[in-house]
């Protein structure tokens, strides 16, 4: 299969890039690792007008913290950021392992995977569970937008035709919180066919926060708001870790297709949100 015909330009620079998209408009696509526009591309089912490299535009590729946050440039690569997170924000490197194969990985763009916004994918969902952003750029300036603003449905987000993902923030947790991390796919490697991610803090033997998402339920990343105000100053008991979890679950309205029932994925989600609540309950303090 072949893609419809197409212009081509390089980028040398993010200013290239967003003068390009201010010209073609609604017309162009960026590409940058390509894993997921490139299929698209070949089955027609993007047909965009002129496709902007960004490839060529080496400042968009750096890792670094910044101000309690790990800022990821446009251009690093999801397997340089799965080895980069591994001490900083393990959650990350966890869920990383999930992401398609170690060849994909080596491909693909961590903020191209955020923008793509596949409501089945697993980097969409941390940045709503970290509580990230992204830094959205055009001709004329940039802004900055939360995850819980970002994502509108399925593969549709709020950056306009003009805009270009230049960075990812995925703000550092506390140091005394846990982590955990689950999906459930057919096959490791396929998207998942649901997932949870989750953090949680204690002090005095009290929950003082926790945040936890699910992808594959919907057609966006969802927060579980509900439960997470359940587990709020409460003690982190397993009884109540698991109301947590079934209070989370029982408020989302997951799809149903042919991979799987949305009653299935309902009750899926809740078992999984409550193995990713003990998970990080354990990691608590620092506890691996």
């Amino acid at each position: 299969m072949k893609p419809a015909p197409f212009d081509y330009v390089l980028a040398r620079s993010a200013a290239e890039a967003v003068e390009a998209l201010a010209r073609h408009g609604g017309e162009a696509k960026v590409l940058a690792g390509g894993q997921s526009l490139v299929p698209m591309l070949n089955m027609r089912l993007a047909r965009p007008a002129v496709l902007v490299d960004i490839n060529g535009a080496g400042e968009l590729d750096y890792l670094r913290e910044a101000d309690g946050a790990l800022a990821v440039g446009a251009l690093v690569r999801q397997r340089m950021f799965e080895r980069w997170t591994a001490a900083r924000l393990p959650l990350i490197a966890e869920a990383l392992r999930w992401v398609g194969h170690a060849a994909i990985r080596n491909r693909g763009t961590v903020a191209g995977s955020v923008a793509h916004a596949d409501p089945a994918s697993e980097l969409p969902a941390l940045l709503l569970c970290c509580g990230g952003t992204v830094v959205a750029r055009r001709v004329g300036g940039e802004r900055v937008i939360p995850a819980a603003e970002l994502y509108l449905g399925p593969l549709t987000t709020s950056l306009g035709p003009d805009e270009i993902v230049t960075e990812v923030r995925f703000p550092l947790p506390r140091p005394e919180a846990g982590w955990g991390f689950a999906e459930v796919a057919r096959r490791h490697g396929d998207f998942a066919l649901v997932g949870a991610a989750a953090l949680l803090w204690c002090t005095e033997g009290r929950v003082a926060g926790a945040r936890l998402a699910f992808f594959g339920v919907g057609g966006t990343p969802v927060r579980g708001a509900a439960g997470e105000a359940l587990l709020s100053g409460q003690e982190p008991t397993a009884a109540r870790l698991r109301e947590a979890a079934r209070t989370a679950a029982a408020a989302l309205s997951p799809d149903a297709d042919l991979h799987a029932t949305a009653q299935y994925r309902r009750r899926v989600a809740e078992v999984l949100a409550e193995r990713t609540l003990t998970a990080a309950l354990a990691r608590c303090g620092g506890n691996a």
